[in-house]
C-alpha cells in the first residue's frame, strides 16, 4: 500500500509549526473579497430596501391580524417599510463613523423601536380585557419588549464591535 510523502503545511500536530512562526504578527490575513465594489454599492442599497419591505409586510399583517386587507392597513405597511428601510441606510452609511458605544446604542435603539412598533400591532394578544388588561397595559407591554430586544442588541452588537475596534475605533479585523 502507498502512502503519500510528509509535506510542510499538511495535517496540524502537536508541537512547533515554523511556518507560522516567521509570520510577522502584525499583519493580519484578511478573507478574500468575492464581490466588486460594484456589487458591494448595490448591496448597500438592497439590503435596506429588501429588510424595510419585509418590516413593512411584518407590520401589516400583523395589524390586518387576519382580516380583510385594507388601503389603511396597505399605507402602514408602506409607510413602515419606508421609514425602516431609510433608518435601516442611514445607520449602515453613518454607523461606522461613530464610537463604538454610540454605534452600539444607535442600533440597540433602531432595533427596540422597531420590534415594540411591529409587537404593538399584534392584536390578538390585546383583545382579552381581562383583569388589569388594557390600552395601558399594551403600551407597557409593547415598550418593555422593545427594551428587552434593544438590551441584548446593545450587548451583542457592542460585543461585536468592541473585540473588532482598538481604543481609538480603527477596526483591527
Amino acid at each position: 500500500m502507498a502512502q503519500a510523502a510528509p509535506t510542510p503545511g499538511g495535517l496540524s500536530r502537536p508541537g512547533r509549526t515554523p511556518e507560522v512562526e516567521r509570520r510577522s504578527s502584525d499583519v493580519m490575513a484578511r478573507p478574500p473579497d468575492v464581490f466588486d465594489a460594484r456589487t458591494h454599492k448595490l448591496a448597500r442599497v438592497a439590503v435596506p430596501v429588501v429588510l424595510g419591505l419585509v418590516y413593512g409586510y411584518w407590520v401589516a399583517a400583523n395589524d390586518r391580524d387576519g382580516g380583510p386587507v385594507t388601503g389603511g392597513n396597505l399605507l402602514l405597511g408602506f409607510v413602515s417599510a419606508l421609514v425602516f428601510a431609510v433608518v435601516c441606510w442611514a445607520l449602515l452609511t453613518l454607523g461606522p463613523r461613530l464610537p463604538r458605544e454610540v454605534h452600539a446604542l444607535s442600533w440597540a435603539a433602531f432595533v427596540g423601536c422597531a420590534y415594540g412598533f411591529a409587537y404593538s400591532q399584534i392584536g390578538s394578544l390585546f383583545t382579552t380585557q381581562g383583569a388589569g388588561q388594557g390600552p395601558h397595559n399594551d403600551v407597557v407591554r409593547s415598550a418593555l419588549m422593545g427594551l428587552l430586544w434593544a438590551a441584548i442588541t446593545f450587548v451583542v452588537v457592542f460585543y461585536r464591535y468592541y473585540i473588532r475596534e482598538d481604543a481609538s475605533g480603527r477596526r483591527i479585523r
